[in-house]
């Protein structure tokens, strides 16, 4: 437990939000798990915080002085590789939060638990941990047998898991991060239903606290790219009421 405490103490999480009183709830809570916590109460001064001291995640309030979050989210995607949660009172917000042109990787309404904040947290960075820890490919001929271990493939989805690369009809697909780790998650049981929460739990990284939309927002992102016709989709499958599952046929009716 302490050894933990002593890995999380090296990664700073950026606070945007301008109340004071949720700004101190969650230092104190951050810094009780070990983080190193820097704060910005509007939207300007976050920008530059973030370009100056580069935090390992950001917890951004949408509803800023200056400059509103969506703005500053865009921003910083554009230039910096850094995990960005949105904090949001208005759950309606929720496609824009996730949608392509902002980047954000994940959002939380208040009023929010203290645990579940501190969860995603954790799960974030660990994402992003991952994502840093890619391989480096050193030459093609040593390396094109070993990777064909690694490799995906169901009918007219390709899936390279160590070059994070993904082809649809021998087309590249750009995915974000969280997107890849839920058509990898899929991929590696092909056919089987997979239900929100266990999506949540295993991709996300953490327990089911209630924001399913989340999922169905990354596998709509998912199927806009990947789909020839997102209202018919055959290869990313709704099975209702259930979850989701992907199909390595030709040709699916969408349950």
């Amino acid at each position: 437990m302490e050894e933990n405490k002593v890995d999380e103490a090296k990664k700073t999480i950026l606070i945007v939000d301008d109340e004071k009183p949720i700004v101190d709830i969650l230092i104190y809570n951050l810094e009780k798990e070990g983080y190193k916590t820097i704060e910005a109460y509007d939207g300007e001064t976050a920008i530059n915080m973030a370009f100056e001291q580069k935090p390992d995640l950001i917890l951004l309030d949408i509803m800023l002085p200056k400059m509103d979050g969506l703005t500053v989210c865009k921003r910083i995607r554009n230039s910096l590789n850094i995990p960005i949660i949105m904090i949001s009172a208005k759950d309606e917000e929720i496609d824009k939060i996730l949608g392509l042109e902002l980047g954000a990787d994940d959002y939380i309404t208040k009023p929010f638990s203290v645990r579940e904040l501190v969860a995603r947290v954790k799960a974030n960075l660990r994402k992003a941990e991952i994502n840093n820890e890619k391989p480096v490919v050193q030459n093609n001929y040593q390396n094109d047998h070993a990777q064909n271990d690694k490799i995906i493939s169901l009918g007219e989805l390709y899936i390279n898991l160590d070059k994070f690369e993904v082809k649809v009809r021998n087309k590249p697909i750009d995915l974000t991060l969280r997107e890849f780790e839920v058509l990898r998650y899929l991929a590696n049981q092909p056919g089987q239903v997979v239900t929100r929460e266990d999506l949540l739990e295993k991709v996300w990284g953490y327990e089911y606290y209630g924001d399913i939309r989340t999922v169905d927002v990354t596998i709509r992102r998912i199927r806009e790219k990947i789909e020839v016709d997102t209202s018919s989709p055959k290869l990313l499958i709704t099975k209702r009421g259930v979850g989701y599952y992907l199909s390595s046929k030709e040709k699916e009716n969408n349950g």
